[in-house]
């Protein structure tokens, strides 16, 4: 994959999307600051400058429906997963896409698709790794970095060349989207059968639940104390940690 590197931006996501016509997917752009990351819901990525991978992957994925998009989260999130493991750091995926080390954030992921009839043609994966910050100063509850769980330093631009070669390798799987979304499962941050407590938003209460599955269209099933089966998509239910 090719990787390109850029000094600063407001958005690796942004910069992709305005700079699309003069780029060869599949490509990873990483700015070594970004002054106006983007999260889900909105949020703001916080990045100290220099000191993270900030990345966005530019792709084409190739035979991949609409109604099958999930299976690139799950690609993205497992490309990640890999990565990490590399750098001696254990993570699992926070449904839908966040990357956990234990019960802390260390990856970000913001996942946009562009679409024509039938088909995806582009699609664009920002990814946020903190990887040598130490001092988070933002209201993100639980942030975590690569220095911080294993004491070392690494060189961001060989990370990004680290993070594309996962990436490329993970999309390639998008044509076995049932082992994919297997080993998804199995990575899954609290996937582990135990009962655990979220929030309903659409029935505005807590409740004690279990995840029982994820759909291939990444709609989450939980499955309550009580027996019920409740179906969510994203923004429907919050972890509690």
């Amino acid at each position: 994959m090719n990787i390109i590197e850029i000094q600063q931006t407001d958005s690796t996501n942004s910069w992709v999307a305005r700079n699309s016509d003069g780029l060869e997917p599949p490509c990873l752009i990483y700015a070594a600051e970004q002054t106006a990351g983007r999260g889900q819901r909105g949020n703001y990525w916080e990045s100290e400058p220099g000191m993270n991978l900030t990345a966005s992957a530019f792709l084409h994925p190739a035979g991949v429906k609409p109604r099958e998009q999930f299976v690139i989260s799950e690609a993205i999130a497992l490309a990640v997963v890999d990565f990490l493991s590399k750098l001696g750091v254990e993570a699992t995926v926070k449904w839908p896409n966040d990357i956990y080390a234990g019960d802390k954030k260390i990856c970000g992921i913001l996942i946009e698709h562009s679409i024509f009839g039938r088909e995806i043609t582009r699609t664009i994966a920002g990814i946020g790794v903190n990887i040598n910050q130490t001092d988070f100063v933002s209201n993100a509850p639980n942030p975590v970095s690569v220095k911080q769980i294993t004491g070392k330093e690494h060189f961001i631009p060989e990370m990004a060349s680290m993070l594309g070669d996962a990436v490329e390798i993970r999309m390639a799987q998008t044509a076995m989207p049932d082992k994919l979304h297997d080993e998804f499962m199995h990575s899954l941050w609290r996937g582990d059968g135990a009962m655990y407590t979220f929030f309903d938003r659409i029935a505005n209460e807590r409740i004690e639940a279990r995840i029982k599955s994820i759909a291939p269209d990444g709609i989450l099933s939980l499955e309550t104390t009580g027996g019920d089966v409740r179906n969510y998509a994203f923004k429907e239910v919050e972890f509690i940690l």
